[in-house]
């Protein structure tokens, strides 16, 4: 059924299939795994299969009068498989832009398949909350990750690696400056994430730590990092070339920018030209990500507001852009 659209295989037999909306994958070997979905979730020693699956708004409509296990359920018996044996993750981003990787050392191999979309639903850890849970209410996926391994890793590992791949994804996002769009501070993650991670139950290799000072650990994170980067460029466009801009940096921060403008004395147009001209160029992403380093040191209560603004202005001076060192102005003086 799937034989001409293997797009990835592993060194146990695991075929990764590219269907229109859905990544599906059929284990090559028995697994046993942790999994954050309402279809066989939390550990299981039983899984055949996992998949992780774009929703198109035709599907978001039926779920929001119907159980999501139950939609989950379903899907298998779409998909030809075993709901018994399967776990799904469910996410608006679009399959196509996933982004597999894997990493090796000696014997040992962590295969990471991941989608991510943080344009609208980045968040951070102590954000206020969007929504509460009440009456079954339904929220979807947004970074998906499924990870797997070819070393068998017990129920107290797995726990451990699901850890590690949490503050992976955590790196990634910082690594790339993504904004919680709930905060002024840099997202951890989103509000809605699913994990699901197997190891091989086959394997007389049993790792019994997946911690950061180990090398299966090590392996987790570097994969997830990559293939969270990865993602989310291809996803969303945010790469660490995109995040190279003043006015993108600015933009973390909720400030009514009309403010700005209307007492502006000077043509509107050409400033703002001139301004993301400037805003590109390095010197002034520097100056500009120490001032707001500044802002972010005074928020968590580390710095002084009185030393931090007046080393703000000291930092400023050396901008020679007038529209950005304008703009910066502004903006420690309203924060």
């Amino acid at each position: 059924m799937y034989s001409n659209r293997v797009i990835f295989k592993t060194s146990t037999d695991d075929e990764i299939f590219y269907l229109k909306d859905t990544i599906l994958i059929n284990f090559g070997v028995q697994r046993n795994g942790m999994s954050t979905s309402e279809l066989n979730s939390g550990t299981n020693d039983i899984y055949k299969h996992a998949f992780n699956q774009h929703l198109s708004q035709e599907k978001i409509d039926y779920l929001v009068n119907h159980d999501v296990c139950e939609y989950l359920m379903n899907e298998c018996k779409s998909l030809n498989i075993d709901s018994n044996f399967s776990t799904g993750l469910i996410t608006l981003a679009e399959m196509k832009n996933v982004s597999i990787v894997t990493k090796e050392f000696k014997n040992l191999e962590v295969t990471a398949i991941t989608t991510a979309g943080v344009r609208t639903n980045a968040s951070r850890a102590g954000d206020e909350s969007s929504y509460w849970q009440e009456n079954g209410e339904f929220h979807f996926g947004t970074i998906n990750i499924i990870l797997l391994t070819n070393v068998c890793l017990e129920k107290s590992t797995l726990t451990e690696a699901f850890m590690t791949i949490t503050e992976a994804k955590t790196v990634a996002l910082n690594n790339l400056r993504i904004p919680s769009q709930y905060s002024n501070g840099f997202a951890t993650g989103t509000g809605t994430d699913g994990v699901a991670i197997f190891s091989n139950a086959d394997s007389s290799d049993i790792l019994t730590n997946a911690g950061k000072h180990s090398k299966l650990g090590e392996l987790i994170a570097k994969a997830v990092i990559e293939s969270v980067t990865r993602s989310i460029g291809k996803q969303v466009w945010i790469t660490s070339k995109s995040q190279s801009n003043a006015l993108v940096r600015l933009n973390r921060y909720s400030l009514d920018i009309n403010e700005f403008y209307d007492n502006l004395n000077q043509d509107k147009f050409e400033f703002i030209k001139q301004l993301r001209t400037d805003a590109r160029d390095q010197k002034n992403v520097a100056i500009t990500t120490s001032v707001l380093n500044l802002i972010d040191e005074v928020e968590a209560n580390l710095i002084k507001k009185e030393d931090a603004y007046s080393l703000a202005l000291e930092i400023i001076e050396k901008c020679d852009s007038y529209p950005l060192k304008t703009l910066l102005e502004f903006w420690i003086n309203y924060f």
